[in-house]
């Protein structure tokens, strides 16, 4: 997969997709099936996004994300897109006007044949841009658009944001679900202060971007990805209050069956179930039946999925 990051790229025969897709949901991959069925059809299967989210950039604001734009590229190019493009959002692409958007950009820089979007798609100079525009630009240019319906799930729109509400809550089986596959972190394997170690339970560490949305402070059953191979576990999230509270959120994860060096390594950590809420116990000891008690639990939820 091509990962372009800035304004210059030129492609030609391409099947286009727009939007902010924070968190790759069933509804964002209902879009990105559709361009990638054109491949077949010659066409390169194009995602358009942007850097930053238009709305918080121009109100001078963070918002934490269900997958940071690394962990977004690393899914995506595991999908089998051609390309991914990260516009940067600025007040001058804020200041550009829906129909040179489309002259300049997905025509003239992509030359789209085929542009699909989610139903109340908005684009352009404030949000000027809908799908009756681009249905009458398509007859002038010459693209074909697709309108994708919203995917609903028990009369409730699938969408990013009702995803982090669960996801924040800890609710991550509703929010793998509608995610369509398992909320994962994608991180590089840390030293820890090996802690886990000398209670003869060693763990993976990583730290997260701070743009990263993580579910409450807690222990969860977990898969981790290492080399292609996945590999049961359970996760602790949080900053260690009985062992010492760090300064940021850690994600420690014990692997059940695996024996080696993995600092530097590339893991992917899939939280699959909360077990239970970050707790300060009172000594080391009490510490460390706890964490017998959460491999007990993981391993049985492994047992029954």
């Amino acid at each position: 997969m091509e990962y372009v990051k800035g304004r210059e790229f030129k492609y030609e025969n391409t099947a286009i997709t727009l939007g902010k897709f924070d968190g790759l949901h069933r509804g964002h991959q209902m879009l990105i099936k559709r361009i990638m069925s054109q491949k077949e059809n010659g066409l390169k299967s194009v995602m358009f996004t942007f850097s930053s989210h238009p709305q918080n950039l121009l109100q001078d604001k963070k918002t934490e994300l269900i997958y940071t734009p690394e962990e977004k590229r690393i899914l995506l190019e595991q999908w089998g897109l051609d390309v991914l493009i990260s516009y940067p959002f600025n007040k001058e692409v804020a200041a550009m006007r829906a129909y040179d958007f489309v002259k300049d950009v997905l025509v003239g820089q992509l030359d789209g044949k085929i542009i699909v979007v989610g139903q109340g798609f908005r684009f352009g100079h404030k949000r000027e841009g809908d799908t009756n525009l681009l249905e009458e630009l398509s007859k002038e240019f010459g693209f074909e658009l697709v309108v994708v319906d919203k995917l609903e799930y028990k009369g409730r729109r699938v969408s990013s944001s009702f995803i982090k509400g669960l996801i924040a809550e800890g609710n991550l089986e509703y929010a793998n679900h509608l995610l369509g596959s398992p909320y994962t972190i994608v991180g590089q394997v840390l030293h820890g202060r090996k802690i886990g170690r000398t209670l003869g339970f060693p763990t993976v560490n990583i730290i997260t971007d701070e743009i990263k949305l993580l579910p409450p402070n807690g222990v969860y059953v977990s898969n981790t990805k290492i080399d292609g191979k996945m590999y049961p576990g359970v996760t602790s999230i949080g900053q260690n209050p009985t062992v010492g509270l760090t300064k940021e959120k850690r994600v420690e994860t014990y692997l059940f069956d695996f024996n080696g060096d993995l600092y530097g390594k590339e893991i992917r950590v899939q939280i699959l179930s909360r077990i239970r809420p970050e707790i300060k116990f009172d000594n080391i000891e009490l510490l460390k039946e706890e964490i017998e008690n959460d491999i007990i639990k993981g391993k049985a939820y492994f047992n029954l999925h």
